[in-house]
């Protein structure tokens, strides 16, 4: 079965979602990010997705004490945490595995610095991030473009337990996943694919249940904006399973 990961975004300690990324367009929906995170993964959900927006943007781990609280504090359902955000170095992976986080997300540093992956990859599992806009990798908290492309990057990565991909365009905007484009990535990533951003409705998690290869469908402001629940996306995934 596919596994999904509800996403709690962290910026000064609040949940927030932003609009394609943007650091200026953003939605506050709480203050409590360990009570979210619980809710979530008491209703079964396997994996929560984390990031720590301040990371991403200055490289300052400012909620790393918030990322530990939410690991420890869905432990005891059994469920699993995910985190990016300012991971930029072995030292950085490590920190998050002594906080009980079970796999980090590299991105504008695993662009930067391929090799850097296998070498994290030697402390705790490691999810690359390819962010995206029309194709280009995008960095540093998305807010410049690298110049690699999306479909060359999974070979820079044989150590990668997971490829997390955002289409930046539709992060945020409840317009709908890329599904073609995610079917593409899942036949050539040569590891699962995690598919994130513009996931609108339970029929988007239907269409992306039918991807071979995919591992995972990040959601978040669907979830709270109240187009579903992690309840119903967990049953709509159990069944296009069966």
């Amino acid at each position: 079965m596919i596994d999904l990961y509800p996403a709690i975004d962290i910026r000064g300690g609040q949940v927030v979602r932003l609009r394609q990324g943007d650091y200026a367009d953003e939605t506050v929906y709480g203050d409590d990010p360990v009570s979210v995170a619980r809710a979530f993964a008491e209703v079964g959900s396997p994996w929560i997705h984390v990031v720590d927006l301040d990371a991403a943007k200055s490289g300052d781990p400012v909620n790393r004490p918030v990322v530990a609280a939410v690991a420890a504090g869905v432990a005891e359902f059994g469920a699993k945490v995910q985190t990016g955000g300012g991971v930029r170095s072995v030292a950085d992976a490590q920190e998050l595995a002594n906080a009980g986080v079970a796999r980090v997300v590299m991105g504008s540093a695993a662009v930067a610095d391929p090799p850097l992956v296998a070498r994290a990859s030697e402390v705790v599992a490691v999810a690359v991030g390819l962010d995206h806009r029309h194709g280009e990798l995008a960095v540093h908290g998305w807010t410049e473009g690298s110049g690699r492309q999306l479909d060359d990057a999974y070979e820079l990565f044989p150590t990668a337990a997971v490829f997390v991909i955002t289409d930046i365009g539709r992060d945020g905007m409840l317009e709908g996943p890329d599904v073609d484009g995610l079917r593409r990535s899942a036949e050539a990533a040569g590891s699962p694919v995690i598919a994130s951003g513009g996931v609108s409705s339970l029929a988007d998690i239907e269409a992306l249940a039918t991807i071979p290869g995919l591992g995972g469908i990040i959601t978040g402001k669907a979830v709270y904006e109240g187009r579903f629940t992690v309840t119903d996306a967990l049953a709509t995934l159990r069944s296009a399973a069966s």
